[in-house]
């Protein structure tokens, strides 16, 4: 029987993913001055995408999260997805999948 049988995987879940949607969501508001950035559902999942590859993940099973990871590593990490963000949108702009 696979584990998948067996167990429920559905709590295991990436926490950088609801991260980079919110910075994404983020720096999709406010775009560098004369940008002009799609933001068609291809284009967005694009950008999540390439961001994510950027970062590490950051696993979690409980509602609850992790709670031992000091501030200054969450702020590290912020500053990380914030980074992988910015450079997804760059790129995503500059190389969009459509015409």
């Amino acid at each position: 029987m696979a584990l998948r049988d067996r167990h429920d995987f559905d709590s295991l879940v990436n926490e950088a993913e609801d991260l980079v949607v919110a910075e994404l969501e983020a720096q999709l508001a406010r775009p560098p001055a004369g940008a002009t950035v799609c933001v068609c559902r291809e284009c967005v999942l694009d950008m999540a995408a390439d961001a994510l590859n950027r970062v590490r993940p950051s696993y979690r099973v409980s509602l609850m999260g992790t709670f031992s990871v000091s501030m200054a590593a969450r702020a590290t990490y912020a500053r990380e997805i914030s980074k992988a963000v910015r450079e997804a949108i760059d790129k995503i702009r500059a190389n969009p999948s459509h015409d």
